[in-house]
């Protein structure tokens, strides 16, 4: 067995606490003799919550050597109050114990500089790998099989049961809603998230009707005793009566025919999109991400690709699929709809004109639209690290990862500002920011109803009714950047490296050319003098601009490894991919090399 770096772990501290242990609290002395696999993630991350769902079945075959451990790390303001983390551990079935840790204290003992990121200790309490993003679950799998050996023929390998304890379930309705739709009668069709199913309510908003969905997360057509989803949100009237769905963790789009009770699959393979899949084709061969939300607008079905960062559209009349707005790097770029950069769209809206395509950009806390012409437009936003509540000019004007947006009939927007707990309002007219309703807990969804607006409020399990006031609420302005400390860079270059190791066993994919890929930016654009732009290196010198002394490398990267085995014909093959936002602030004591671990360990660290 090729020999590891050991590196002592240190201890797990969060000022919040443990949850899913029945409040026992862990070192991770308590741990030893397990593999332990910290997965840092913050709840507003769908990556993250993707490798949530990629380590599920890591987590069921090795339970009794594995424990996986969440280390909550927020972004947002919001992700650092305990009473959120609860709800997202619930939200999204997180089966393992979870460390809140609000102030990053266990992030920055890690060195961890990206959500998600996954540490593996041994058995005897060394940290043996460090994997950023998306894709790990083969190498980690296969390094818990080398682990388990080794272990268990030093006798330091301890089975058993877990620390995990399942929280008592709760009865209501409705359990984390994402989004609502209006139905013809007045009644409601809700998506309930966290029970994988849709839910149709009568015009109270309250008394269920019927129920679409097994309640067990799955992907399976059929009547509503037979159809299952796994954690629906958007909903969409289609041009033939059926509601559109968004499936968000089967990768899929859904239609449900209200008058014979069935659902079908429009769109989607129940397969993750990875770079270099198809992005144009039958909608039932081609993979998509994470769709979040659906509209219509411009005689298509316009889809919220929250997972690669795009907006995609489906064509009933050609059964096809193809992209339409988006590059997949994240963040925030206006343009060309081929050139625009989005950051996790996951609300979607078409203008009661039907000129613009309004879309809720959950990460760069923004309220963006799309054109006639296919050009994206901000109305209000700056970027990934700026948030708050803050109304009046939209240049000035903050939001807190909005989930949802609604066109009101006056041509206006209400924005479901779900971090903040409040529906706010956009006028493009004035360009102006105002504040409608607060104390909702995170809404993600609004419907307009006979003049009021009735919101999703997701954390409280219900619907709300509310009357559109005439005045706005007025606020206390609240302005925050995510918490992050910058990383000090010296002026002048800055050696970047992606560390990639391949898994064991596995080799670097090289049949068809290059197999990584890296693509550096930054905001501003001015921070980099050269070095930005795309390239087939996992390393680059960044040669920093003179006077501009503070900023955001934008770093995307991507390895191809497959099975290192001539005798194989078809080795299998896994894609790792990240993306990287650092804060960095230039000073003459900052480093001169910046290190972004993929997967492995950093050398010279």
């Amino acid at each position: 067995m090729a020999t590891r770096a050991r590196v002592r772990a240190p201890e797990l501290v969060g000022k919040g606490g443990w949850l899913n242990t029945g409040d026992q609290q862990y070192t991770l002395a308590d741990l030893r003799g397990r593999i332990v696999i910290l997965d840092f993630w913050t709840f507003c991350c769908v990556n993250c919550l993707h490798v949530l769902d990629e380590l599920r079945e890591l987590e069921e075959k090795h339970r009794d050597t594995v424990v996986i451990i969440g280390v909550h790390s927020p972004k947002f303001v919001h992700e650092a109050e305990h009473q959120a983390v609860v709800d997202a551990v619930e939200r999204y079935e997180v089966h393992h114990p979870v460390l809140d840790d609000p102030e990053l204290a266990t992030w920055k003992q890690y060195a961890v500089r990206a959500w998600p990121t996954l540490v593996v200790i041994d058995p005897e309490g060394y940290v043996v790998a460090q994997h950023a993003g998306e894709g790990h679950a083969h190498a980690i799998e296969k390094l818990v099989e080398e682990l388990e050996a080794e272990h268990a023929a030093k006798g330091t390998l301890r089975r058993g049961d877990g620390p995990y304890v399942a929280p008592e379930p709760v009865a209501t309705h409705l359990r984390f809603p994402g989004k609502a739709l209006l139905l013809p009668d007045g009644g409601f069709l809700v998506s309930d998230t966290t029970r994988h199913r849709l839910v149709e309510i009568e015009r109270d908003g309250e008394t269920v009707r019927r129920h679409f969905g097994t309640g067990e997360r799955g992907l399976a057509d059929g009547a509503p005793d037979e159809v299952r989803f796994s954690e629906p949100q958007g909903l969409a009237v289609l041009p033939d009566g059926r509601i559109a769905v968004a499936d968000t963790v089967n990768h899929a789009i859904r239609a449900l025919d209200l008058t014979t009770g069935v659902t079908t699959t429009l769109a989607g393979t129940g397969h993750q999109w990875w770079q270099g899949s198809p992005t144009t084709g039958p909608a039932r061969e081609v993979d998509l991400s994470s769709p979040w939300d659906v509209a219509w607008f411009a005689d298509r079905l316009w889809i919220a690709m929250a997972g690669v960062h795009q907006l995609w559209s489906y064509d009933p009349e050609s059964g096809t699929v193809q992209v339409a707005a988006g590059t997949t790097n994240e963040g925030l770029v206006d343009g060309p709809a081929d050139e625009a950069w989005f950051a996790q769209p996951s609300g979607l809206a078409a203008s009661t004109d039907g000129e613009r395509l309004w879309v809720a950009d959950s990460e760069t806390s923004a309220l963006r639209y799309v054109d006639r012409d296919g050009s994206v437009h901000t109305a209000v936003g700056t970027g990934l690290f700026d948030f708050g509540h803050r109304d009046g000019a939209a240049a000035q004007a903050l939001f807190q990862h909005p989930l949802g947006v609604t066109a009101l009939p006056d041509g206006s927007v209400a924005v479901s500002d779900t971090y903040n707990h409040a529906l706010r309002r956009y006028d493009p007219a004035t360009r102006e920011v105002t504040t409608l309703a607060t104390d909702l807990r995170e809404p993600s969804d609004a419907v307009v109803v006979d003049g009021d607006l009735v919101v999703v409020e997701s954390a409280r399990h219900r619907l709300t009714r509310l009357r559109l006031p005439e005045e706005a609420v007025r606020v206390a302005d609240q302005a925050h950047r995510t918490q992050r400390a910058a990383t000090e860079i010296a002026p002048g270059t800055l050696r970047l490296d992606v560390v990639f190791q391949a898994p064991a066993g596995q080799k670097l994919d090289t049949r068809y050319g290059p197999s990584t890929r890296l693509l550096v930016s930054s905001t501003p654009p001015e921070l980099l003098a050269e070095g930005a732009g795309p390239g087939t290196d996992l390393f680059r010198d960044l040669v920093l601009a003179d006077g501009v002394t503070e900023g955001v490398l934008h770093v995307s990267a991507m390895a191809a490894s497959c099975d290192d085995d001539p005798a194989n014909e078809y080795p299998a093959c896994h894609v790792h991919q990240q993306d990287w936002g650092v804060p960095v602030r230039v000073s003459a004591q900052g480093t001169s090399r910046l290190p972004l671990v993929l997967a492995g360990m950093d050398e010279q660290a």
